[in-house]
């Protein structure tokens, strides 16, 4: 017979499972609204397109790292359906986006790739010499577009049609998730666990937040606030020098990689690389 210890300890766990998605009390919450079927292939990272409010997903479909001809690009709406599953076909291994009027900038491990989203083609590419691993992507209010490698820790920079180095420095250990904001370039180190801010100026480095394990993709919820995305699993909730995870999905082997955040709908999207699928989050500020 069971004893009231035994029937009282599942109850108590699945209590405590419960709350693993926020464990403190007055702080936001992330409520899951929609997903994908599972019909994506290795989507790595996902954003939005306010002039003509659709998604756009990276599809890395194999190796990050191959220069295999398999990765394209999904376009859906923001209620989840899809529209064209191979919106734009043939590249290697798309990882971050970057939108600039009517072009939508995919770092492809070393190269750009620029598609006109008019037409759904590809424009052009800009293969950046020296380049390893084209991980992430931001662009300014200026056009300008940014592009992490993580491999060889450094930021490049593709201005009025040229690449350039913009910063290499000794402080990154492999530098992933980039955000353009006014006051400077948020980066976040996908192995030191750090998130920093860059001044555009002098390029001097400084400490937001630390331990932030696998930082991938970074969005800004309203200012001096983040979500930065953990690729094994996380979101995590940035304010001040406090972190707070929001969501986990790691016992259930759900990647968070590039996240995306859509203000208007308050709408937080999560691709999962090896699920498969794009999932949504509603974000409730308490």
């Amino acid at each position: 017979m069971l004893n009231l210890r035994q029937l009282f300890l599942p109850f108590v766990l699945f209590v405590a499972a419960s709350f693993t998605v926020n464990s403190r009390s007055g702080e936001p919450t992330l409520q899951k609204k929609w997903e994908t079927e599972a019909v994506l292939k290795t989507p790595e990272s996902v954003i939005f397109d306010a002039k003509r409010n659709v998604l756009y997903v990276a599809n890395i479909n194999g190796d990050g790292s191959v220069h295999d001809g398999n990765g394209f690009i999904t376009k859906l709406g923001t209620d989840g359906k899809i529209t064209e599953l191979e919106w734009v076909k043939g590249l290697d291994a798309p990882k971050g986006m970057g939108i600039v009027e009517n072009k939508l900038y995919v770092s492809d491990i070393n190269k750009v790739v620029v598609i006109d989203i008019l037409s759904g083609k590809i424009e052009k590419s800009f293969t950046i010499e020296g380049a390893v691993f084209l991980n992430d992507i931001t662009t300014d209010i200026s056009g300008n577009v940014y592009i992490s490698d993580s491999s060889n820790k450094k930021i490049y920079l593709l201005k009025d049609g040229t690449t350039s180095l913009w910063l290499e420095n000794n402080v990154f250990e492999k530098p992933n998730g980039l955000l353009a904001l006014k006051d400077g370039l948020r980066v976040i180190d996908m192995k030191g666990g750090k998130f920093y801010n860059v001044s555009y100026d002098k390029k001097n480095t400084e400490v937001i937040a630390e331990n932030i394990p696998s930082g991938d993709g970074i969005v800004e919820i309203n200012k001096g606030a983040y979500l930065i995305s953990n690729w094994n699993g996380e979101v995590n909730y940035i304010k001040g020098k406090t972190v707070s995870k929001l969501l986990d999905t790691k016992d259930e082997k759900i990647n968070a990689a590039d996240i995306w955040y859509v203000p208007q709908q308050k709408l937080v999207l999560v691709p999962t690389f090896f699920g498969n699928k794009l999932v949504a989050y509603t974000f409730i500020d308490k």
